[in-house]
């Protein structure tokens, strides 16, 4: 029988959808105030994989992460999504002078963490394959790490499975596994250790 134990802190990012590469600056000194230094930050790219965003956002979206230096609980998965709707709502405030006519959410705000053997992302809409972790959000399993790759499930976004992301996200856990603190049994420089992980 395992034994129960808490597992180490992982690394959280931010996902940044904006309708112009402008707001970004001011997206980037808000998170920071928020949760503090960003050491991170993805190129930033254009946003093509769906048009599911453009009656809200428009037809020039943006994407990048920002990955953060502190380590936090994995619990704090749900109070992060809360927040980051709230601070979507702040933004479209500030910035609504700024951004194109019909433009109502300027900034979409998608946190996720990121730890040795996988990539977890919040959501406020349940699906099959999330689960329920409280104040109104679920979470999911985005990319699993294994054999020193990433590797996509059947749910995957088309833009996370597109491969695009890896160097972020490999830069963001190779520093992770800097910390001897970072792993423990279950979990190894190569990711997800298949044999103890059904305990």
């Amino acid at each position: 029988m395992a034994e129960t134990r808490t597992p180490p802190p992982a690394v959280y990012f931010i996902g940044v959808l904006a309708a112009d590469a402008a707001m970004l600056p001011r997206v980037q000194q808000m998170l920071e105030k928020e949760w503090g230094q960003i050491c991170l930050q993805s190129p930033v790219y254009d946003f093509s994989h769906t048009a599911y965003y453009a009656h809200e956002s428009g037809n020039r979206i943006v994407r990048t992460f920002y990955g953060f230096c502190q380590r936090y609980d994995r619990t704090e998965l749900a109070a992060r999504k809360v927040r980051t709707n709230r601070m979507e709502e702040e933004l479209a405030a500030a910035l609504t002078p700024d951004v194109e006519a019909g433009v109502t959410r300027p900034v979409n705000l998608d946190p996720g963490y990121l730890v040795p053997e996988k990539i977890v992302l919040a959501s406020a809409k349940n699906f099959a394959h999330r689960i329920y972790i409280g104040e109104g959000i679920f979470a999911e399993v985005t990319l699993l790490y294994r054999n020193k790759r990433f590797e996509t499930l059947p749910w995957t976004f088309p833009d996370f499975a597109s491969g695009k992301y890896d160097g972020f996200f490999k830069t963001l856990r190779n520093d992770l596994m800097k910390n001897p603190d970072a792993t423990n049994e279950t979990e190894s420089d190569e990711g997800l250790d298949e044999e103890s992980a059904g305990e």
